[in-house]
Formats: C-alpha cells, structure tokens, sequence
C-alpha cells in the first residue's frame, strides 16, 4: 500500500547542513548504454541507486551473457517506469542480436515512442508495435540490417530520442547521420551524450542541424558519473524557501555536462547564490531575491521546471516561462499536475499559446495540505519544501522519489525537517 509522508518543519526556517548527492541519472543511463556497447571495455563508477538506474543496469546484466546466443523466443524486457531506460533499450536492442518484447507500466503505454520507432525502422530496425501504434510495448527482433546512414528526427520532442541513436552510431556498419528537423529540445542532453562517447573515443562532426558519427571502434576508459543536478535543485528551492540558508553539496562542478546545471544561474533571480568551494560547490540565501516580469525559458532544462516553478509561486512571483512543451509527455502531464496542485494554494498556471504564466494574487497558505503526486517523483520533490511556509505539507505516495532520489527524505530529516510516515 502507498504511504505519504508528513512534512514540516518547526522553529527559526534556517537551513545549515551538507548533502552528499546520488550519481546523475543522466550520465548513469548514457554510461551504461555506452559501456554494453563497448562489451565493457567502458567501465561506470559512482553509480546512481535512483529506480531508473537500478532497473537499467539490472536488465543490461541480465541480457549480457543472453545477447551473445541466438535466441529464438521472445524475450519480455521490462523498465518498468523507466522512460529513458524504454528509450535507450528501444535502440540497443534493435542493434543487438535477439527477440524481445520491450514493455513497462500502463502509464509507460501512453507515452510516445513512434519517433523513435520509425527512425530506427528507416534504418533498418525490425520494430512493430505490440498494442496500439507509436506506442510501447514494441517487438523487436535485431541484429538490425542497415538500410540507410541517414535519417530525420524530430527536434522537439525528446532528446533521449536523439541521444539513443547517437549512442548506437559507432557499432552499425555505416555509422549515421542524424538529420533534426526544426529546433532542438533539451540540446545541453545531446551535448552530454556527444561528450561521453567523446570521452571514449567516439568523434562526432555536428554541422547545422547534422549529427554524423562514423563507425568506431570505442576504447577502454572509465566513465565517472558526477552527482545530480536535477536533485540539487530541489535543494536551491529549500534555500530559496528558507529565512536563512547554507548548504554544501560535495564533487558537484560548476561546470558540468548536465543541462541542469543551469539552476545556478536561474536561482539567481529568486536570491541564490553558487559558490565553488573546496570539496564541490555551496549555495546561500541572499535575501535579495528580484521582483520580476520576465518570461523564462526552460527549453533546455525542462525537468527544472516543476521546481522553478512551485518556488516562483510559492514567493509570489507572477512569472512565465516557455520551452515546457515536453512536459505533458512526462510521467505524467505535468502542466495538468502543477495547475491542480498550484491550485490549493490559489495559484493559477495559464497556458496561452505554449506561454505559461503565473497568476498569484490570490496566493495563500493553508495550515495543512495534501499534494497528489501522480506516479512523479518530480512532483513529490518539488512541492515538499512548502513545508518551509506551510505548517504541515502531505505528500502522497512517497515513495515515487526512488525513481531519481531514493535519499529524498532521509536528507530532508538531515536538514532539519521532520518527516513522519503517514
């Protein structure tokens, strides 16, 4: 049965503690993909323990010894709700030798996965939908024979889309060619992506809107995976949230591959400070945050958004954003998720014409309140540092945070907050 947790947090709001964060998500996913594909000359160090991660290295071990026999019946795969995992397998395991079913949750079911689909299948992928078309679950029968080293993607949609082919690339016999059409979604993950094979010796030229890498041969290398910044933000919103704050986050980079690194500089307007100290990187409350207008675009960091935006409505900030076109596709729809939930504090979110604006004049915080989660760790992460304002915030189905930060709330307890199992 689904427990929630009770979040509050008694007494002077300051916040002074360190937090050891979870290997990136990201970067985990991508360097597991790349090192079956090397046959593990590419090792992975600090792993992340979020779900997805789990559930991805789990089935890569379980296919290892499996992928290097010819097999004649189908072989059911399932990530579960591990959508970049449904992603990247879904062209892994066309390059691969075998008969699979890749499945997952109902939710994972209705979430799209025909672009990608029809792009490997140009290439040459024997992939057919098991249920209803565009969608998972897919029967894939591979090794796939190469038709064509060019394709056209969709930019805006998915950028895993677009990660998950280049990942595949430098074993096909003639390479590939990536053609994206229209602008680019979530570009800092492509570069990531680019980076890593870089960092084991797969080249890539990118002119335009063309991504080509030849076929290569990867070398013996080690992948070391930074923490997460995606979990860090959440640790911006306490600062940002919080009379007082300062908290150390060890071996996080200023600079960093991931796309949400960006919280640094976004965190600004709301007061935040990011200082690069000696063993990662520091965050404090300035007390300056700014009153704005401006319209913010998240297009590269979408999985920023549910935080950036609860923290702006939460310090009434009648800001808009763009770029969250992909957030209906998510775990949940998660524009739908934050207008309901920013509702209970008198928070409108409006859409006009894929402007998303924040109406907080009639803001107000209840003693108490509940906040459904709708199967997204997101929406758990962003939304319990209300407590900080809010006397007591309820937060349903906990446990949806070991998708990315199984930690969550043993560190919330660390900073002070009480966490009680309802």
């Amino acid at each position: 049965m689904s427990k929630n947790a009770l979040v509050s947090f008694k007494g002077t709001k300051n916040i002074n503690t360190e937090i050891q964060l979870t290997g990136s998500k990201s970067e985990c996913n991508r360097a597991l993909i790349i090192s079956a594909l090397s046959n593990k000359l590419v090792k992975v160090e600090n792993l992340s323990n979020a779900a997805d991660t789990v559930t991805l290295n789990g089935i890569l071990n379980n296919l290892e010894e499996e992928l290097e026999v010819e097999i004649e019946e189908s072989k059911t795969v399932d990530v579960g709700p591990a959508g970049t995992a449904m992603r990247f397998l879904s062209a892994y395991l066309s390059a691969k030798n075998g008969n699979f079913l890749l499945t997952g949750t109902e939710r994972m079911k209705q979430r799209p996965i025909g672009i990608l689909a029809e792009a490997l299948k140009t290439i040459g992928a024997d992939i057919s939908y098991a249920e209803n078309d565009g969608f998972p679950p897919l029967n894939i029968v591979g090794p796939l024979n190469q038709k064509t080293a060019e394709v056209k993607i969709k930019g805006d949609v998915s950028s895993q889309y677009i990660s998950a082919l280049l990942m595949i690339a430098p074993i096909l016999p003639q390479g590939l060619t990536l053609e994206i059409e229209g602008e680019l979604t979530s570009k800092p993950y492509v570069d990531m992506t680019l980076d890593m094979l870089a960092e084991v010796g797969i080249e890539h030229s990118w002119n335009g809107n063309s991504i080509s890498i030849k076929p290569q041969t990867f070398k013996a290398g080690t992948l070391v995976v930074e923490p997460d910044w995606s979990a860090a933000s959440y640790w911006y919103s306490i600062a940002a949230l919080a009379d007082e704050a300062e908290i150390s986050l060890p071996a996080l980079k200023e600079k960093s591959l991931q796309g949400d690194s960006q919280i640094q500089k976004i965190m600004k307007i709301f007061g935040i400070a990011t200082e690069k100290t000696e063993k990662g990187i520091s965050i404090s409350n300035l007390g300056l945050s700014l009153e704005t207008n401006q319209i913010l675009d998240l297009k590269t960091c979408p999985d920023l958004a549910q935080t950036i935006v609860v923290i702006a409505a939460a310090l009434g900030k009648n800001m808009s954003f763009t770029g969250l076109e992909t957030l209906k596709i998510k775990e949940t729809n998660r524009i739908a998720a934050l207008q309901n939930e920013l509702a209970k504090i008198g928070v409108n979110l409006i859409e006009d014409n894929l402007v998303y604006t924040l109406n907080t004049d009639e803001l107000h915080f209840p003693e108490k309140i509940t906040i459904a989660t709708y199967e997204d760790h997101r929406m758990a992460m962003a939304f319990a540092p209300l407590a900080l304002l809010i006397n007591e915030v309820e937060i349903e189905e906990m446990q949806v945070v070991e998708k990315s930060y199984p930690y969550f709330w043993e560190d919330l307890k660390k900073a002070g907050f009480d966490i009680s199992i309802k």
